[in-house]
């Protein structure tokens, strides 16, 4: 592929694709999870251990994994659809009751009473400093009936879509079987399908329109290290290869990213204009990129997009989502 270069996205026409936002639709499969955060102040060290003492002030929660990516692109005003898995608990309620407040379809989810729902439990300080975490999860296997009615939803909520996102994060979900039964009814309707990965499983996201890994998991899937823009096209292309995807765009933090696909392969400079916090930023990233491309934009005009709305989302706390009015002003 040569490089061809990025065509720069004019602001009439991202305003325009940002307003079409509304009218596209998104099915999004993965791992689902509840993110809680333990706030409190921290003015003295623990006399039994070399560690802070918290003092509580307030709890709050939030969609994380597959949740934050149909939050996000809620967010843009889409339709969202969501499919995962929820164990029979308190979290998955809370988890629900936050996915329909913000209006997105959870009726796609599944419970697996074997399980439990994924709980990331952050303790953070009122100045946004995370103590620890506390991870509660289950990534064992499926068993075939469960993986079966996931397989069955796929099968139920394709036809309305007009683009899938997998959200892979190795709790589960995303078996070979699934991801296949993804690739093909994509390619059956006609769908792009795009996966935000995880490396032990690139070879189950072979036929997928486009891959999103970070540079980390870049450099692992690839064996190569990334530090300029020629190591950075030459991974997307080995990348492309290796996980038999038609495209590539990788995340690399304060430098950008690399877009290879459709024909065109090129940097974006990274957009943030304040850090505050990367949590989530790659679901951010893989909702845009979805929703533009289902919206009409080509996918260097949707990673152009994404590149702004990940600009937004990293100088929010926590896992966050961005508006289309936040998306609009930055063009």
């Amino acid at each position: 592929m040569a490089d061809t270069g990025l065509p720069a996205l004019s602001s009439p026409r991202a305003v325009a694709l940002i307003a079409h936002l509304a009218d596209a639709r998104l099915l999004v499969i993965g791992d689902v999870m509840l993110d809680q955060f333990i706030i409190g102040r921290v003015s003295r060290i623990s006399p039994e251990a070399p560690v802070p003492v918290v003092a509580f002030d307030r709890d709050e929660y939030r969609a994380g994994g597959a949740a934050n990516v149909a939050l996000n692109a809620r967010a843009l005003a889409a339709h969202v659809d969501l499919i995962g898995l929820v164990g029979q608990d308190d979290a998955a309620g809370r988890l629900r009751d936050l996915l329909s407040a913000a209006g997105v379809a959870a009726s796609a989810l599944i419970t697996d009473e074997a399980r439990r729902t994924t709980t990331k439990v952050r303790v953070v300080t009122t100045r946004n400093q995370q103590v620890t975490r506390i991870d509660y999860e289950s990534d064992d296997a499926l068993t075939q009936p469960v993986e079966e009615a996931l397989i069955h939803q796929i099968a139920a909520y394709t036809g309305s879509a007009g683009a899938i996102v997998v959200s892979d994060y190795l709790k589960g979900v995303v078996t070979r079987h699934v991801m296949a039964a993804v690739v093909a009814a994509g390619a059956q309707r006609g769908i792009p399908v795009l996966v935000d990965p995880k490396i032990p499983h690139l070879d189950f996201y072979a036929g997928a329109t486009l891959v999103t890994p970070n540079h980390h998991e870049a450099e692992a899937a690839t064996h190569m290290r990334i530090r300029t823009v020629d190591e950075a096209r030459t991974a997307a292309r080995r990348l492309r290869d290796v996980a038999h995807c038609d495209g590539v765009l990788i995340t690399r933090g304060e430098h950008g990213m690399w877009l290879a696909a459709d024909g065109v392969e090129g940097p974006l400079a990274a957009a943030a204009r304040e850090v505050s916090d990367v949590t989530g930023a790659g679901d951010t990233v893989v909702a845009t990129l979805a929703l533009a491309i289902a919206a009409g934009a080509t996918v260097a005009e949707a990673a152009q997009l994404a590149n702004e709305a990940a600009g937004i989302v990293v100088g929010k706390f926590g896992a966050a989502t961005v508006t289309p009015a936040e998306l609009a002003a930055r063009f």
